[in-house]
């Protein structure tokens, strides 16, 4: 995925880079930033169009994000950060003709594993028709910026597929040189730690990548317009591909 990292793609899986995902994300409904990477999702049964989860990838040169506050973090106030911020994101949506989107609370508190160097969080959202959506946040730390990868599912899957999720993310590695331990003094260091990268990030994935069930659905029953598009994305088969940069 660009000149930062690569994931293989196991059999079984679909990925696109940079102007698939942007296609996708705008046929989805989504707002789009100028960060956009790759696309991945696995395969539907044979016969279907669709994705029962995908995860988007997208990479921010923020500098190098220090991980110094791993011992101080406060869920509670994250929350009200986020919130207050997701009424800003909502008159874009708004003014755009989206639904409006509310933050219902944790999925999944957000956590740092500082052998990965990963943070991870997942949010329950409610578009203002009703609809229920969970984004799972991973934020894969770097030597120059971060990478940002969203899960997105339905609540009711979450937990059967965060284990398949993070078994495929063991396949993502930054490119040599570009690893949270080759950080090297006098390198950019980014104006914000682990909590921003939660609340800061939080709003823009929410306005962004926040997939609504109304879209989702659709993808799911094999609406013919994006059915079409994505059989010439990906050509309707699995990827074997040994690795997708």
């Amino acid at each position: 995925m660009g000149r930062e990292a690569e994931i293989l793609v196991p059999p079984g899986y679909v990925f696109t880079g940079r102007e698939g995902t942007r296609t996708l994300m705008q046929a989805f409904g989504n707002l789009l930033t100028e960060e956009e990477l790759g696309f991945i999702a696995p395969v539907e049964q044979e016969g279907e169009v669709g994705f029962p989860w995908f995860a988007v990838f997208e990479f921010g040169e923020s500098g190098h994000v220090k991980d110094d506050e791993k011992g101080d973090l406060d869920p509670a106030e994250m929350m009200k950060s986020l919130r207050k911020g997701q009424e800003a994101a909502n008159r874009e949506r708004e003014e755009l003709g989206y639904d409006s989107l509310s933050i219902t609370g944790w999925a999944m508190e957000p956590r740092y594993n500082e052998i990965t160097n990963n943070m991870e969080w997942a949010l329950s959202l409610r578009a203002g028709n009703g609809a229920e959506n969970v984004n799972l946040n991973t934020r894969l730390l770097g030597r120059e910026g971060v990478m940002r990868v969203t899960l997105v599912c339905d609540p009711e899957i979450l937990e059967s597929i965060v284990p398949e999720y993070q078994e495929l993310l063991e396949e993502f590695s930054f490119q040599e040189g570009q690893r949270y331990a080759d950080y090297r003094k006098g390198d950019k260091l980014a104006k914000y730690g682990l909590t921003g990268l939660v609340v800061g990030g939080g709003v823009a994935v929410l306005a962004k990548t926040g997939l609504l069930k109304k879209f989702l659905k659709p993808i799911l029953l094999g609406l013919a317009a994006l059915g079409a598009l994505i059989k010439k994305l990906f050509g309707g088969g699995s990827s074997n591909e040994a690795e997708a940069e």
